[in-house]
């Protein structure tokens, strides 16, 4: 495991503890080792996190559809490599297909509908990666609290919970990086979902 994918916010103007966070992962992912893959930003926790992994002596690979980056032509400073996509689907695609492992830092919807694809794909069978969410400030409580309202109501199978982790701290999600086992792929339909 060597690249990893971090979904996140490119929104300035957030509580200074997301940055921290932000920056200690990129400082902490460059330290043992990890490359990274992200959405090619130089602003919000986009931007710390690939600084702090360049700083750190990581590679640092910035993917960005045009659309977005006809609005800020400038982005893309802290990249080793960087890929412009027609659209969002095929920004997706490339950030997957460069990756080893997803993390979720705090982010908007483009962060939850990022890591809800990587995660869906892998209750399919798609990938067997460690999906990691980072839970700054209790970000991810409420999503978490959901993902459990799903399960319960059979909408998805107990053992999906197998399938993510929360982190309380960057430090929490590199020892999960460290000793993650990967899943077995589902065999069966029956693997995927809830049968009465």
């Amino acid at each position: 495991m060597k690249n990893v994918c971090v979904y996140c916010s490119a929104s300035n103007g957030l509580d200074k503890s997301y940055h921290l966070d932000a920056q200690k992962m990129g400082e902490l992912l460059a330290e043992n080792g990890y490359n990274l893959v992200y959405g090619g930003s130089d602003y919000g926790l986009m931007g710390e996190v690939a600084k702090a992994v360049k700083g750190g002596g990581g590679k640092v690979l910035g993917v960005m559809p045009k659309k977005l980056y006809e609005f800020v032509k400038h982005e893309g400073g802290n990249c080793d490599d960087f890929i412009l996509t027609e659209e969002m689907r095929e920004r997706k695609a490339k950030m997957d297909n460069n990756a080893d492992a997803v993390i979720a830092l705090a982010g908007g919807f483009g962060t939850l509908e990022e890591i809800s694809e990587i995660l869906d794909h892998k209750i399919i069978g798609y990938n067997t990666k460690p999906v990691i969410f980072l839970n700054t400030n209790g970000f991810y409580d409420k999503l978490f609290e959901f993902f459990e309202h799903i399960i319960n109501e059979n909408f998805a199978r107990q053992s999906v919970r197998e399938l993510y982790y929360l982190a309380q701290t960057p430090e929490e999600v590199i020892e999960y990086l460290k000793n993650y086992t990967p899943n077995e792929a589902p065999k069966s339909v029956e693997d995927i979902y809830v049968n009465k």
